[in-house]
């Protein structure tokens, strides 16, 4: 290049899946970070249509009256993975998205197929307009919303482990309980009829089991160069 300059890397989609409590947003926030990438955590798009519902007594339970009020609310997600944001509406849920009330309900409320065609449209949208390209985490993105990713990662961990994790992340939680909720929301998210939690065919399976979060991150970035490198 003239002038010192770097050459511009090419702009690369990832689609980091998995479980929770398998290190998927910590890991994708600091993989887009350090190679200059748009994030996008869309378990958090899903939470926020959640606590829309709930908060505008929405009954979760009613499949009819979720699909119903669809396209209401307006999400607005902040892709910069130093601070990622997301607003309801003009509202920062940031915080009320990630209650125990929200987290109890989202399962239900995504497996809505209205639910999931509006946030999907979102998620392409968010991800067909990210320039240098974009991590973007959930649970059925290189299976259903970006089929075609450049890389697709797909995060696994041992049950105790996720649960050990997210116990830290709700201070104190009891492991056993948090194990067994993980369970749930697992079986739930893999049954449902519309884009399961799933591992794509083409996806590398990353056990973090044993892994430092720093080894994970390592590993991520070390997939994300490759795919650049031969793009």
């Amino acid at each position: 290049m003239e002038n010192g300059a770097a050459p511009t890397a090419p702009a690369v989609i990832v689609a980091i899946d998995g479980p929770s409590g398998t290190g998927k947003s910590s890991t994708s926030k600091a993989v887009a970070a350090q190679l200059g990438l748009s994030y996008l955590d869309t378990g958090a798009q899903y939470r926020a249509i959640t606590w829309w519902m709930v908060t505008n007594g929405i009954d979760t339970a009613d499949p009819r009256a979720v699909a119903a009020a669809a396209e209401k609310p307006e999400i607005l997600s902040g892709t910069d993975p130093q601070n990622p944001t997301i607003t309801v509406d003009g509202v920062d849920v940031a915080g009320p998205i990630r209650t125990q009330e929200v987290t109890a309900k989202v399962s239900a409320v995504s497996a809505v197929p209205e639910i999931r065609a509006r946030i999907t449209e979102l998620q392409r949208a968010i991800a067909g307009s990210a320039v240098t390209g974009i991590v973007v985490e959930g649970r059925d993105i290189g299976t259903t919303v970006l089929p075609d990713a450049d890389l697709k990662i797909f995060l696994t961990a041992s049950a105790e482990a996720r649960a050990a994790r997210r116990s830290g992340e709700l201070k104190d939680a009891d492991v056993k309980a948090t194990q067994e909720a993980l369970a749930q929301r697992d079986a739930a998210d893999s049954s449902r009829k519309v884009s399961p939690l799933a591992k794509a065919g083409d996806a590398f399976e990353v056990d973090t089991t044993d892994l430092t979060l720093p080894q994970v991150i390592e590993c991520v970035v070390t997939l994300v160069e490759e795919k650049r490198a031969a793009k």
